[in-house]
């Protein structure tokens, strides 16, 4: 075996200074080097490492020690010629996972003051707002607050949307599950999506957990479950994300899911059991409150709570459409802003707009044509299967797991209960949602009455969770599948649905021409679900090659989105594309993309991994 005994600045000056023609401090197919390096072995023979990506691999390699304190590393041929699969496989499971990482005690809020957004608070102390009940958490942040440059706040104990929007000039971090052991105060951990994102989101983290469970982190999926539940029961639902500015917004629900499949690894009773009330309160406080989140037909829809312009979002985002009503009343947008957020000016037109905007949010789609300026008024049939998902694991758990009769709030829970309210919302879903004429599944607006004819991957979430019939499912899968089929997997829309791009018509990242892992990842199940195992694996096959050619091509690149149509990672709609600006190697990935490609390998037949090896393109397999 060649083993290679390398100075690391050496090599890695010599490196970069030979292949890294455009000076990104990565190696890529866009450098214009020889894309031929020499080393010598321990024994004393002559290598040439050649392509772009057996020299990404060394760099990748020299970077790794580097990192590790080293100064000279010894490198084996097979880690410069490791077959693609197995190495990007590799390092998710030993490297991405640990570099997503993060906890709410003193060693993880040091490196959230770090964030980029909080480099506007840099003069100031960061502030981190505890939970009214949590008194180990106000007082453990108390006693970090000169030492960390943080400022610990009690939150009143009714959260009210209007205080929410008192919190948007100085906004902070939300605390999560703190324990202690031995007397020392330790964060429970969770995983973040990555890059600027760098908090515990919502539905991120269920698929996340998928991930983590195949690569046996079993206990950090549960941690994951663990902060769910410190968030309903402190904050009232799991959060859009644990900052200050996301407390009246939720996330799709995948919190049945999460924990029924950490308890199948665990067997832990009295865990399940502590978490299945959890699960019960929130489906029954955020999600079935007739007026809210729970419409007059029986369905659900999402409904973000919150006041005025959303926060997060960059300057300028909101310029096209506050910029007409700044000019009626003859000021900038700047003022108009300022006086519309403070109450100067009142609006019905942008209160209406935003509660939508808001919402488009919480649905964790942001941003979509599908959806954008009616979002409160529409039964999302993903929405509505995730919460029929929630009434059969509670019969199914109840049933198999505690003898069909559970006891929480002085009420005693048994499986046919929840199966009738799981019939109950099929019935409806199946009435309002499907559209026989198409053979899809839609939107329902309940406003007006209609159902939204823009096709999305959505259409596939019923079989994910078996609410279609075997006839629904055959006819999703005959017409649906070409509609939304492209080249790296299943497009977020039709271009059709999608309509016309202009400047006056931007882009919206969850439409035509990109794709997302939790689509592909629910539309995988669903299909298997089906008996559709040869669709599944074609449509696994197509995701992964892209994710496996980009990252071969671009220096490991796994980044949040993918345009599936050109099958790259060079994704310009609205925000760009998180995960694609790093130097020298990825430490992260990206949460819900590296889960993606470990759930897909899980699934795919060994006879197509090896031709993912070699890189051959789907069209000359399928």
């Amino acid at each position: 075996m060649k083993i290679f005994n390398l100075q690391i600045e050496e090599t890695l000056n010599s490196l970069l200074l030979q292949e890294d023609t455009d000076g990104d401090k990565k190696i890529t197919i866009e450098d214009k080097g020889p894309k031929a390096f020499h080393l010598e072995s321990e024994d004393g023979t002559k290598h040439t490492v050649k392509g772009t990506y057996q020299l990404s691999n060394l760099l990748q390699e020299l970077v790794i020690a580097k990192y590790d304190g080293k100064t000279s590393v010894k490198i084996p041929l097979h880690k410069i010629d490791e077959p693609p699969v197995s190495r990007i496989s590799r390092m998710i499971r030993e490297y991405y996972w640990k570099g997503l990482t993060r906890s709410m005690d003193a060693q993880g809020v040091e490196k959230l003051i770090s964030d980029t957004k909080n480099e506007a608070l840099t003069a100031e102390k960061l502030p981190i707002y505890v939970p009214f009940q949590d008194e180990l958490a106000f007082n453990y942040y108390k006693t970090l607050e000169d030492k960390l440059n943080i400022k610990a706040s009690r939150l009143p104990e009714d959260i009210s949307p209007e205080f929410v929007k008192t919190l948007n000039d100085k906004p902070g971090i939300l605390s999560l599950k703190l324990e202690k052991e031995n007397g020392e105060i330790k964060g429970v951990p969770f995983v973040v999506p990555g890059g600027r994102f760098n908090e515990m989101y919502g539905w991120d983290s269920y698929f996340e957990s998928i991930g983590l469970l195949i690569d046996g982190k079993v206990d950090l999926a549960k941690a994951m479950a663990d902060n769910f539940q410190y968030e309903i029961e402190h904050y009232g639902k799991i959060l859009n994300a644990n900052r200050s500015y996301y407390l009246s917004r939720t996330q799709p629900p995948f919190y049945t899911s999460l924990i029924r499949e950490v308890f199948e690894i665990t067997k832990d009773k009295n865990w399940l059991n502590n978490h299945l009330k959890t699960a019960i309160k929130e489906y029954e406080t955020v999600w079935m409150v007739q007026g809210k989140r729970l419409t007059e037909n029986g369905l659900n829809r999402y409904l973000a709570e919150g006041l005025g312009i959303p926060p997060e979002c960059e300057e300028g985002h909101y310029d096209a459409i506050l910029k007409p009503f700044a000019d009626k009343v003859h000021c900038s947008i700047e003022d108009y802003i300022s006086k519309y957020q403070n109450g100067e000016l009142q609006n019905d037109f942008l209160d209406t707009y935003f509660l939508h905007d808001r919402t488009v949010r919480e649905s964790g789609h942001d941003t979509s044509y599908r959806i954008e300026g009616n979002c409160a008024d529409l039964n999302l049939v993903e929405l509505n299967v995730l919460l029929y998902k929630y009434e059969l694991d509670f019969a199914e758990l109840i049933k198999d797991v505690f003898d069909d009769s559970f006891e929480f709030n002085s009420k005693t829970y048994t499986s046919s209960y929840w199966l009738k309210k799981a019939e109950k919302r099929k019935q409806l879903v199946n009435s309002f949602c499907w559209n026989s004429e198409n053979g899809l599944y839609v939107d329902y607006n309940h406003v007006t009455k209609t159902q939204s004819t823009f096709v999305a991957a959505t259409t596939f979430t019923p079989l994910w969770c078996n609410i279609a019939s075997l006839e629904q499912a055959k006819a999703i899968v005959k017409n649906a599948l070409p509609l939304l089929k492209e080249k790296g997997g299943i497009a977020g829309s039709t271009k059709a649905s999608r309509g016309d791009i202009t400047n006056e018509r931007p882009a919206r990242q969850w439409d035509y021409p990109n794709g997302w892992a939790p689509h592909q990842m629910m539309i995988w199940k669903g299909l298997f679900n089906y008996g559709c195992n040869q669709e599944a694996q074609e449509l696994i096959y197509r995701w992964l090659f892209m994710i496996t050619k980009n990252a071969v091509d671009y220096n490991g690149t796994i980044p949040e989105k993918y345009d599936v149509v050109e099958a790259t990672h060079k994704v310009f709609a609205e925000y760009g594309n998180v995960g694609t600006d790093f130097e020298y190697i990825s430490q992260e990935g990206f949460g819900w993309m590296n889960a993606s490609y470990q759930y897909g390998l899980n699934l795919l037949e060994e006879k197509f991994i090896q031709k993912l090896n070699e890189l051959i393109e789907p069209e000359k397999i399928f």
